[in-house]
């Protein structure tokens, strides 16, 4: 038997029953195979970045009674083709005292490992590609979800290197604001990860997927009821926190604090003008929207699977069909993005890092400590019980939210009342019975100077 046809018998479809491929299944393809994936998920991401940017423009246009783009092209689809061209052949131009080579390489460096994190995540099952049997997922390893991790981590770098060679205060400042930030919520992100680690007892993504094929019933007062296949339901509070965190990992409202315009003018890319550099920190941070959607989608919501009740129907999850559930899930979770966007306003940069260090950290260290010991003592029927963990670590989430708020509250009455008695001291000429100069005294220049009367 040849090689090839012993790949081909490897890389058998699932039926439709199964749980879908497995570490298995890679490692057969034929080189010119694995080229037309890396291809095809290049151009995903490039027409995905074109219609993403239109969507959005369209939807805040529409949430704000705005039409938003239709000019150019039909419902102004063409218009993120034309700014693309524009950034593309516009003038770069250069600071004359930047770092050239960290100035050009930086944006390069945060757009490659953002194109390549999305090399491990599983888009369908087995098909017939050409007549050979293959998996809609360029590759996969026992830790492919780590190596989204590290891409994420690297791309950073661009960032903090884009800032440093700037050699602009405003672009020093938004490289030292998205290290720290991306340092928090990348911790948040990844203790989040390890609910579902634990449950599914491996690190690879077209195995958690596998893993969500079916929850199983529970005996629960002498009934069987199904259970809930998709870890966003039964590890709720681990899918919030990754929810929470996919903002502050890529740099969108309500926390991009790295380009803050209000403050700092635009972040560490304020140096580089309109043409394809910026273009490619563009490309860089809607990739990276997909990449988070598309692990949330592999994680917690059941991968390339139809969602119920369209899974009840055989054929649902066979052959090229489950690519539409999965481009569904990743146009749904970035609406998501948009209206976020559009809803909420930017936080002040200390209350970004209270919350990610305060917060979404101590709750995920609880919640894997629950998971933990429950998945340890191997408990019987431990789904029902982990939905009631969920439920109490969402209920103490929700309590602190209220108690911050009124404590806030408390501390901005305090002020005011501060201020007042401020002011009312300010409005006595003495105090303890001594003449006091005023505090805003006039300032005198020049032939029009004048002595101050002393106390």
């Amino acid at each position: 038997m040849s090689l090839l046809t012993t790949a081909s018998v490897l890389a058998s479809p699932a039926a439709p029953g199964s749980p879908g491929p497995g570490l298995a299944d890679f490692g057969h393809d034929p080189v010119w195979i694995s080229i037309i994936k890396g291809l095809v998920i290049f151009v995903f991401l490039l027409l995905g970045v074109l219609f993403g940017v239109w969507l959005e423009r369209k939807l805040i246009s529409r949430m704000q009674h705005r039409y938003g783009p239709n000019r150019a092209g039909k419902f102004g689809l063409l218009q993120t083709v034309a700014d693309g061209l524009k950034m593309g052949l516009k003038e770069d131009l250069m600071p004359r005292k930047v770092d050239k080579v960290i100035f050009f390489l930086a944006p390069v460096i945060i757009s490659v490992p953002a194109i390549l994190a999305y090399s491990v995540i599983p888009m369908g099952p087995v098909v017939s590609m050409f007549g050979h049997k293959t998996p809609l997922q360029l590759t996969d390893m026992p830790v492919a979800v780590l190596f989204i991790l590290a891409m994420s981590s690297i791309g950073v770098y661009g960032i903090v290197l884009a800032g440093w060679a700037s050699k602009s205060p405003y672009a020093i400042l938004g490289g030292l604001r998205s290290s720290a930030q991306v340092v928090s919520y990348e911790i948040a992100m990844g203790l989040s990860f390890v609910a579902v680690f634990l449950y599914a007892g491996t690190l690879s993504t077209s195995e958690i997927v596998a893993k969500q094929a079916d929850g199983g019933t529970a005996t629960l007062f002498g009934l069987d009821i199904p259970l809930p296949s998709w870890y966003a339901i039964l590890l709720i509070p681990s899918f919030l926190i990754y929810v929470m965190t996919m903002f502050g990992e890529v740099n969108r409202v309500p926390f991009d604090l790295p380009e803050g315009e209000g403050e700092l003018v635009a972040g560490y890319h304020t140096e580089y003008s309109s043409s394809l550099k910026f273009a490619m920190f563009q490309l860089a941070e809607y990739v990276n929207v997909f990449v988070v959607s598309g692990v949330a989608v592999t994680l917690f919501l059941g991968g390339w699977r139809a969602p119920w009740p369209i899974s009840l129907w055989d054929g649902a999850n066979v052959g090229w069909l489950p690519l539409l559930w999965f481009f569904a899930k990743i146009v749904l979770i970035f609406c998501f993005f948009v209206w976020v966007r559009a809803s909420l306003p930017r936080v002040r940069y200390d209350q970004l890092m209270a919350f990610g260090w305060k917060v979404l950290i101590p709750l995920n260290l609880a919640w894997i400590l629950l998971v933990a010991t429950f998945r340890a003592l191997r408990v019987e029927q431990s789904t029902p019980v982990f939905i009631l963990m969920a439920i109490v670590v969402i209920g103490a989430l929700a309590v602190f939210f209220r108690f911050d708020t009124v404590q806030q509250r408390r501390r901005e009455a305090r002020a005011e009342q501060i201020e007042e008695e401020f002011e009312q001291l300010r409005e006595e000429p003495t105090a303890g019975g001594f003449p006091v100069p005023p505090l805003d005294l006039p300032h005198y220049h020049g032939a029009n100077r004048k002595e101050v009367p002393s106390a």
